[in-house]
């Protein structure tokens, strides 16, 4: 996996930088069929087949030493790209609820930043919400995809995501040699929350009013790693859960960022829902925004989608929708041509 302790083999990694094709007259680019590219990494066949004798042992790790330096060479194009860029990556789903991929998440955020990126970290906690609501007897309840959220449940929401999820990434950053600085919403008031247009059904649901993203600059520049929880207040000071996805996009606008990336626990776009095999790579604002009309993009994919264009239409270069369940869809997304997702451009 790239730059980090390498397998011998892997089929996700590309074996030649390739620039991102520009997009064609048609709105939406779908999946290609598989082709040769994704085998052709430079991996001797004595290093992928059983131990070799004694005598051959230098040859092989001479071997699979030769295809770690391959893969460090073809990713320099791609890190030339965005050195001093910053990425907003939207955390949750999958990603956040198994221990392996949690980790591939971190190492992937520490190993950006350590090449030349910024990378900014906003981040969800549902799974762990809910346990914590029924452990003080509450039973979570939705309402349109969105968490009902009456007094009680907003305590809980603010004492996890910012008490116990925010500081647990913190930790995990900091123990891969990163730098992260845990903030919510509320801090410097980065987030200004307004009530949801439901709030009567949705009870502290909130809205991003707007965003001052003056105590992320400073951050930002340092090197470090902002990790924010999406609790924020309103004028008055009344906590509100805001939807991460949302307050991704916003932040990703405020801070003129290069890319929004949402981590969900699907493939991206489908051309057609019922078929796995129809994900579109690349697809414009307007192409979405048809798909929509269709009946195509539908669902809890559509706030995903409608926070993507908003974020563009304030500036941000692309957004993509990211398959999170993928060990490493970080760098396949940024350092590789081929992807992981859709992505969405302006």
């Amino acid at each position: 996996m790239l730059l980090t302790k390498p397998h011998l083999f892997n089929p996700l990694l590309p074996s030649a930088p390739l620039s991102k094709p520009a997009p064609s007259s048609s709105h939406a680019r779908p999946l290609a069929a598989p082709t040769a590219r994704r085998g052709r990494l430079r991996v001797s066949a004595a290093s992928a087949a059983a131990p070799a004798p004694s005598a051959a042992a230098p040859a092989t790790a001479a071997a699979a030493a030769l295809s770690r330096v391959d893969v460090l060479s073809e990713a320099l194009p791609f890190i030339q790209r965005f050195k001093g860029k910053t990425v907003v990556v939207k955390y949750g789903g999958a990603a956040m609820k198994s221990p392996e991929l949690q980790a591939s998440v971190i190492r992937d955020l520490v190993l950006l930043s350590f090449v030349g990126l910024r990378p900014v970290l906003v981040h969800g906690g549902g799974p762990e919400i809910n346990s914590w609501l029924l452990r003080v007897g509450v039973e979570p309840q939705f309402r349109d995809g969105l968490r009902v959220t009456d007094a009680l449940t907003m305590e809980v929401v603010e004492m996890v995501l910012v008490g116990k999820v925010n500081k647990n990434l913190v930790s995990l950053i900091n123990l891969a040699r990163g730098t992260a600085v845990g903030l919510c919403g509320k801090d410097a008031r980065l987030i200004t929350a307004r009530p949801s247009p439901n709030a009567a059904a949705l009870g502290f649901v909130g809205e991003v009013a707007r965003v001052d993203a003056t105590v992320l600059h400073p951050i930002i520049a340092s090197g470090h790693i902002p990790v924010i929880a999406t609790v924020a207040a309103d004028e008055n000071g009344q906590a509100y859960n805001i939807n991460a996805d949302t307050a991704a996009g916003e932040i990703a606008a405020a801070v003129g960022a290069e890319k929004l990336l949402l981590l969900t626990d699907v493939s991206g776009i489908l051309a057609d829902r019922n078929d796995p095999g129809s994900l579109v790579k690349e697809i414009d604002i307007a192409g979405v925004r048809q798909m929509v009309a269709d009946g195509k993009v539908a669902g809890g994919m559509i706030p995903k989608v409608e926070c993507c264009v908003r974020a563009l239409a304030q500036g941000v270069h692309t957004a993509s929708i990211i398959d999170g369940r993928v060990p490493h869809s970080l760098l396949l997304e940024i350092l590789t041509d081929e992807g992981t997702g859709t992505m969405i451009t302006g």
